[in-house]
């Protein structure tokens, strides 16, 4: 159960305890503390939110709202969580929350991705599977309950997690890809495709994963990590040309360069570029003395080492003259294949690599592909489908292709063929789930025709879609878009949703049946399905209804769906479109927002994206958030093995949840950088936002007699300032959540916060400490606090939902934050020139106090003037008593004469204009640095050359640096006179035992409105200080009976010491 209780002094007006009226809901347990443990408070909150169902209401609320559609990007659910869903957890906690506020009704769903290579392959490992074999002898139905079982066996883990980040989420009323309702929909995706000439059967040179046994779409080679570094033999074979006695190419060999030696056995064709001019090279001495060999002319430097310095140029002619040359292939598996082992012209050759000559194994390579097929080359794949050779090439039957590089180069080596053998390392296409590298192989599969509407994807992306960050639109998905290429959606493999097609299995009586829903498999098969997985849909047959003889059968053919056809399906199929919900579905969509890591621009984005447009001619979505990576403490990606990372539970217990989300949502990653996770960053996150917060509202609480009142009327400076201040926080948080930029919102709540503790809270502190019984002033900054903060903390309530919680019910004593609007519009009061004003006031006592610092001359240390030059400096004629205490000067001096105590300065940005400008930008440079620059109606020109915007910057350089510093952004001068008189240093002093005898009245347990008898003994030389300043001391301190003494009195109590000898007796009056 949750801790909460009301404030029970506050009920009575007439008790008027300092410190009483709050809490009013009291979430912390009594310990309200100016250092709380987060994570105490967070727990009490969240089970709180548990008992009253707090999620749901903030539902129902609005259950007659216009409905803001959010898409759960759903994980797979046989791992568990990570950083990275931790991110995405929060972004899709805050948009939910905030859309909320501002009105909408939000539904969130869980969804689970339940099908695939991921759970086969744990399914395989819990199993003790290692080859497909083992499962075809398990049996299909007992296998694909171990995939069930397997891909929902962390869902408790999951709910704790998510519970635990605070992140509000619907997991009674999920989906799961497994669902049949789901599943239906999808064959019905399939089913209008189909039936738009969208989807064929296509045999193409597709990735192929050996391990899985299944090839892969293009896309899924771009994602996360596919592409590896591995270091792989690279060979040079010569392949001896059949040319006349007459011709130059007569005895001479042509030499082809790969990096897969395993498909030289299948070379049925060598190509080259008509244009590129080809070198006939004669070598005179070494190991290939005697031998001529054909290469392209810009590559024959590569070999010098095998040509030798003697070797000679027979001829040099362009590769047209190649073409048609047959050639004695590497080995003699396919000799005499109709029309192979002949030179073919092909455009995509260059000189960039290898010799200039490619070697064509059609069957593995795509280019090779359509090469040889134009030629008239039908393929040959002596590969079976779990990588190894078959006995078409038999001295490497049943060896891994990648095993048999190695013999291979040897066998070419002993039949003299092989000239040279490297070992080079290149990225290389590698399993996105296995890990595995993989191959390019000839294949039938199922394509849906993306190239048809490629086009309409673009438009739509581009005028449709608004992209967080903005680049990614044109950039990573519009460049993808361009290039987009059929899909291949289908896997040959077991646990996923059936490719909905049944085949005559008598090619003499050829039929195709596509079907879209359980009513269409009924009306043709009889049965209603009940489960639309392998085996018990294959099961489903029925006699060819085109065969009058009545022999042959409809059988399904054995592929299931790629899961990312399942997960792009989502939109619809997790509310069983078009069979259930078809007004809502078509009333709302596309989604109004998504989010997920920029990789999955090839992954879910794309794929929703395709089947918006194919089925719908809608984009999926029309905000979308993509986010970077989360990398490790060292900045690599983040490794169990390497511990590079903190644990996630030990951040929950030590920091809490919301200053994880702190330090995620306020970071460049969601803007699309990737992110470091230190523990360092994450409590910085506490210091920078939450505390700043959380002390402003201890400090009213701390205070507070009396209940406050929410108004906005107060004329005093500050409490004008402040509220204006805040109006403008709400704007530009607004503004920003508006267009998912979280990191901007959060800035903007720390930049608040700031304003909020270290300026308007400290400025009015005798305000708060006269009491509310003291006057109008002091109930002005109680009312105004407490409206800044009760305001303040619906602002943060999507961004630090648990501490917003806290206080604003303390404040309010109502339910909850998170079931009330966002502040409108027009409920704060606007004063933006005195918002420009006491901001360049807080600028100008910052700099000041970094002249200070720099002097080792202490804040309570009065000095004598403080010089402001600026041009516009009038304008803080009313604020310089307030810059006066704040700074501790006697005098403030106000004047527009900037140049009297210092000169602008150009600098020159190198990098900038260094592209443009070339050597001249160091010209400009040595220009600006000798002041040979002008600048007239904004144009600058240094040393003759105009510089652009960008390009330079102006600096405003002090005259006398020891005492004069410059304002941020060049906005002027302060100047201060730092000569300590010996009336300034006893005022010093006396402040200094001020600050000493405050610490003292907390060590003493003393409440804030105790009043105090101070006996205080000093050194004789400081006598006359502190009889001088005895009224500041006692004044300050709240001593209503003070003296300064000759020495201390054994009946006034232990004596405290104090610095440079001061002695004082201290007791409650």
């Amino acid at each position: 159960m949750s801790t909460e209780s009301a404030t029970p002094d506050a009920e009575n007006p007439g008790t008027a305890v300092t410190g009483s009226a709050y809490p009013i809901l009291d979430l912390t347990g009594g310990g309200m503390s100016q250092s709380p443990s987060f994570p105490a408070l967070e727990e009490t909150v969240l089970a709180r939110w548990d008992d009253r169902d707090t999620f749901r209401e903030s539902i129902r609320n609005r259950a007659d709202a216009e409905e803001y559609v959010f898409y759960d990007g759903p994980p797979f659910a046989n791992g568990l969580p990570h950083y990275g869903h931790l991110l995405t957890g929060y972004v899709k906690d805050v948009v939910p929350r905030y859309r909320t506020m501002r009105g909408y009704k939000v539904d969130r769903r869980f969804g689970w991705d339940c099908h695939g290579l991921p759970a086969e392959l744990e399914a395989e490992k819990q199993l003790g599977i290692t080859e497909k074999s083992q499962i075809l002898d398990m049996g299909l139905a007992e296998f694909n309950a171990a995939c069930k079982k397997s891909v929902l066996q962390y869902t408790d883990e999951w709910e704790e997690y998510v519970h635990r980040q605070a992140r509000w989420v619907d997991f009674e009323n999920d989906y799961k890809t497994l669902d049949i309702d789901f599943t239906e929909s999808v064959l019905w995706a399939f089913k209008q495709l189909y039936d738009k000439g969208l989807i064929y059967k296509g045999f193409r040179v597709l990735p192929y994963s050996w391990y899985e046994q299944t090839p892969l779409s293009n896309q899924e080679t771009r994602l996360d990590d596919a592409y590896k570094m591995r270091q792989d033999p690279a060979v040079t074979v010569g392949l001896p040309l059949e040319a006349p006695q007459d011709s130059p190419f007569h005895g001479a060999e042509a030499l082809v360069w790969t990096t897969t030696p395993w498909t030289l056995p299948s070379n049925l064709a060598a190509a080259v570029h008509p244009d590129i001019d080809y070198s006939v090279v004669r070598v005179a001495a070494g190991e290939f003395a005697g031998r001529t060999f054909v290469v392209a002319e810009a590559r024959r430097g590569v070999y010098a080492a095998e040509f030798g310095e003697e070797a000679e140029v027979v001829a040099t002619v362009k590769g047209s003259e190649l073409v048609g040359l047959r050639y004695t292939p590497p080995f003699d598996f396919f000799a005499g294949h109709p029309n192979s082992h002949v030179v073919l012209a092909a455009d995509y050759v260059t000189t960039e690599s290898g010799t200039g000559i490619v070697h064509q194994a059609p069957a593995f390579g795509e280019e090779d592909m359509e090469t040889c097929s134009v030629a008239g080359i039908e393929l040959v794949i002596p590969v079976g489908p779990d990588g190894k050779f078959t006995s078409e090439v038999p001295p490497y039957a049943g060896q891994l292709v990648f095993d048999a590089n190695a013999p291979i180069s040897r066998d070419l080596r002993a039949a003299g063929r092989l000239i040279r053998h490297e070992t080079i390392e290149h990225s290389y296409p590698h399993s996105w789930r296995s890990g595995q590298p993989l191959i390019y192989m000839a294949l039938p599969a199922w394509f849906v025709r993306v190239t048809a509407f490629r086009d309409r994807m673009v438009e739509l992306n581009r005028e449709q879609i608004t992209w967080m960050p903005e680049h990614v639109r044109d950039g990573q998905f519009g460049k993808w878009l361009e290039g987009a290429r059929d899909w291949n959606i289908n896997r040959n493999r077991y646990w996923g949703a059936p490719i909905p097609v049944w085949e005559s299995d008598d090619p003499a009586y050829p039929r195709v049946d596509v079907y879209g829903s359980l009513d269409e498999l009924e009306r043709d098969f009889g049965v209603r399905p009940t489960d639309l997985h392998r085996p018990y849909i294959d099961d489903l047959t029925r006699p060819n209804p085109d065969d009058p003889t009545g022999r042959s059968t409809m059988r399904r053919v054995a592929d299931v769906f790629d899961c990312w056809f399942e997960s792009g399906s989502m939109p619809f199929a997790q509310v069983h479109y078009p069979f259930e919900n078809k007004e809502w579905f078509e009333t709302h969509f596309p989604g109004d927002f998504i989010v997920e890591y920029n990789g999955q621009t090839r992954g879910w984005f794309y794929t929703m994206h395709v089947l918006a447009t194919a089925l719908f001619d809608r984009p999926a979505f029309t905000h979308v958030a993509a986010h970077g990576i989360v990398l490790g403490n060292d900045g690599l990606k983040m490794s169990k093995s390497k511990g590079n990372y903190p644990d996630v539970n030990e951040v929950f217990s030590r920091d809490g949840s919301d200053a994880m989300r702190w330090f995620l949502m306020s970071s460049p990653i969601l803007r699309g950088g990737n992110l470091v996770v230190t523990e360092q960053g994450i409590r910085e996150g506490v210091r920078q936002a939450m505390l700043p917060l959380w002390n402003s509202y201890s400090f009213f609480q701390l205070y507070a007699s009396e209940r406050a009142t929410w108004r906005t009327d107060s004329q005093h400076v500050l409490d004008r300032y402040i509220l204006s201040r805040l109006a403008s926080t709400r704007d530009a948080m607004t503004e920003a959540l508006d267009i998912t930029d979280i990191a901007a919102a959060c800035d903007e709540l720390r930049l608040f916060a700031d304003a909020l503790t270290n300026w308007y809270v400290r400025r009015s502190r005798s305000r708060f400490w006269a009491g509310e019984s003291s006057g109008q002033d002091s109930r002005d900054a109680f009312d105004t606090l407490y409206t800044v903060l009760e305001t303040t903390m619906r602002l943060a309530a999507p961004l630090l939902p648990l501490m917003s919680e806290v206080i604003w019910t303390g404040l309010t004593g109502e339910e909850s934050v998170h079931l009330v609007d966002w502040p409108d519009a027009d409920s704060l009061p606007r004063d933006p020139g005195l918002v420009e004003a006491m901001e360049a006031v807080r600028a100008v006592c910052s700099t000041v106090s970094s002249v200070r610092k720099a002097k080792q001359l202490r804040v309570r240390l009065p000095l004598d003037t403080l010089t402001v030059a600026m041009p516009d400096a009038e304008r803080l004629q009313p604020f310089t008593g307030i810059i006066a205490d704040e700074v501790n000067v006697k005098n403030v001096v106000l004047t527009s004469d900037v140049a009297a105590h210092g000169r602008m300065e150009l600098a020159v940005n190198a990098r900038a204009a260094g592209p443009r400008l070339g050597k001249q930008v160091q010209a400009c440079i040595k220009a600006a640095k000798t002041g040979d620059w002008t600048e007239v109606d904004g144009v600058v020109t240094a040393g003759g050359v105009r510089l652009e915007e960008g390009e330079f910057e102006h600096r405003l350089v002090a005259a006398d640096p020891e005492s004069t510093a410059a304002l941020p952004g060049g906005a002027g001068l302060v100047v201060l006179d730092l000569t300590v008189t010996e009336e300034l240093e006893a005022e010093g002093w006396a402040k200094d035992r001020i600050r000493e005898l405050q610490e003292a009245r907390r060590a003493a347990g003393l409440d804030i409105s105790d009043r105090i008898r101070v006996r205080m003994a000093v050194p004789a030389e400081r006598r006359e200080w502190a009889d001088r300043h005895a009224q500041l001391i006692a004044g300050e301190v709240l001593a209503t009976d003070f003296a300064v003494v000759d020495a201390l009195d054994p009946a006034d109590g232990d004596p405290i010491e104090l610095a440079e000898g001061v002695r004082m007796t201290l007791s409650r009056v």
